[in-house]
C-alpha cells in the first residue's frame, strides 16, 4: 500500500519522531548529541522554525515544531542528511542511519501542545537516562532544562510555552515543573505517538461506544486532533494537492513559471535566472521561488540548483515572494 503524503502548511504543529535503523543508536556520546543540536539550532534559526520541545534518546529523538515559511520536510531533510553524513564519517561507517521515514504527526495545538511538551520532555526519565526530576531539570539533552531555566537554547521557543502557564516567568517555571511532574504517573502514552482515529477519540472503548450511538468520526493516522480538525486538515491538504496537479496538467513547470514572471516584470528569461542584486530582479526571483516551491511543489533544493543559490536563500525568497503576490494580487495563471 503506498504511503500517504505528509500534511503540512504554515502554522501547522508537528510531533516528529525519528529512530535509528534497526532500532540502533544514533547518538553514541555527547559529541554526537552536540553535533546534532548544533545542526538543529542552525537550521531552525535560518528557517525561523519555532521549536517548543525536544529530547534526544540514544536510538531516537523527538521534536515539536511549528511550520514557518519553510516546509517541515525541507527542515528535516537538511537536518537528517547532514547529521547522517557527519555521523558516518566520525564513526567510520556507511549506509543508512535512520529507519525508513521519520514520523510526523500533525497536531491540534489547543488540545495537545501542552500534553506533547510534557510527554516529550519526560522521555529521558522514562528511558532511564536520568532517575529523578531534579536531574531532568538540568539534563542538557532535552528542552525541559531550557524551560526550567538551567540551560539556554536560543532557538527553542521558551517564551511561548511558559506563557501558557501565566505571566511572570518565575511563577510560570514553577507551574510548568509541577505540570511535568504530574505526568510521571501517567506512564507511556501511545495515544500521543500513533493510532489515528483511536488516538484522537480517546481509545477503542470510547470509539466503540460512539459507533454504537451512530456517531462516526473522521480519523487519519497522520493527525492528532478531534474529528473536525482532522477533516479540516485533510480538506486543506487535498486542496493544495489538487492545485498542484491542476498547474502541472496545464503545463506549468520551472521554465513556464520563469516566462510568467518575465512577463510581469518585463524582463528576459536570463535576467531572472542569473544572480543579481538589482531590486527589480530580486523581486522577480522572489516570486519565482514562491510559485515554484509553494504552488508547484518543487523542492527548494532543486530551485537552488537552477538559480545558483543556497537552499536557505530559496526559502527566504519564497517568503518575500508570497508577500509580494498577496500585496499585488499576483496569480501564476494568466
Amino acid at each position: 500500500m503506498p504511503r500517504k503524503a505528509r500534511i503540512d502548511a504554515p502554522g501547522a504543529l508537528h510531533h516528529i519522531i525519528c529512530r535509528g535503523i534497526e532500532n540502533g543508536d544514533i547518538f553514541t556520546d555527547n559529541a554526537d548529541r552536540n553535533n546534532f543540536l548544533d545542526r538543529l539550532g542552525n537550521i531552525l534559526s535560518e528557517t525561523k522554525t519555532p521549536c517548543f520541545a525536544w529530547a534526544l534518546i540514544p536510538n531516537h529523538f523527538h521534536l515539536l515544531l511549528r511550520t514557518a515559511n519553510v516546509p517541515i520536510a525541507t527542515v528535516m531533510k537538511r537536518l537528517l542528511t547532514g547529521y547522517a553524513v557527519s555521523f558516518n564519517r566520525r564513526h567510520h561507517r556507511s549506509g543508512h542511519l535512520f529507519q525508513n521515514r521519520y514520523k510526523s504527526i500533525l497536531c491540534q495545538e489547543d488540545l495537545y501542545l501542552m500534553e506533547l511538551v510534557r510527554y516529550i520532555h519526560l522521555n529521558p526519565l522514562r528511558a532511564n537516562l536520568v532517575s529523578k526530576m531534579n536531574q531532568l531539570n538540568r539534563y542538557p539533552y532535552s528542552g525541559h532544562s531550557t524551560l526550567t531555566g538551567y540551560k539556554k537554547k536560543p532557538w527553542q521557543d521558551v517564551e511561548y510555552v511558559l506563557s501558557l502557564f501565566g505571566k511572570r516567568v518565575s511563577t510560570c517555571r514553577k507551574k510548568y515543573r509541577r505540570f511535568v511532574e504530574k505526568g510521571i504517573e501517567q506512564g507511556r502514552q501511545p495515544g500521543l505517538t500513533g493510532g489515528g482515529l483511536v488516538r484522537s477519540s480517546g481509545g477503542w472503548g470510547v470509539l466503540k461506544s460512539m459507533r454504537r450511538m451512530g456517531v462516526h468520526l473522521k480519523g487519519d493516522e497522520r493527525i492528532l486532533g478531534d474529528s473536525d480538525f482532522v477533516e479540516s486538515s485533510l480538506k486543506t491538504a487535498n486542496e493544495a494537492m489538487e492545485r498542484k496537479y491542476q498547474l502541472q496538467a496545464a503545463g506549468y513547470d520551472f521554465d513556464k513559471v520563469v516566462d510568467r514572471v518575465a512577463e510581469l516584470f518585463q524582463l528576459k528569461h536570463t535576467e531572472i535566472v542569473l544572480p543579481s542584486k538589482q531590486h527589480h530582479r530580486v523581486k522577480a526571483r522572489s516570486l519565482l521561488c514562491f510559485w515554484t516551491v509553494r504552488e508547484l511543489g518543487m523542492s527548494s533544493l532543486t530551485i537552488a540548483g537552477r538559480l545558483g543559490i543556497t537552499q536557505p536563500a530559496v526559502s527566504r525568497l519564497a517568503q518575500r515572494g508570497e508577500k509580494l503576490a498577496i500585496e499585488n494580487s499576483l496569480s501564476l495563471e494568466n
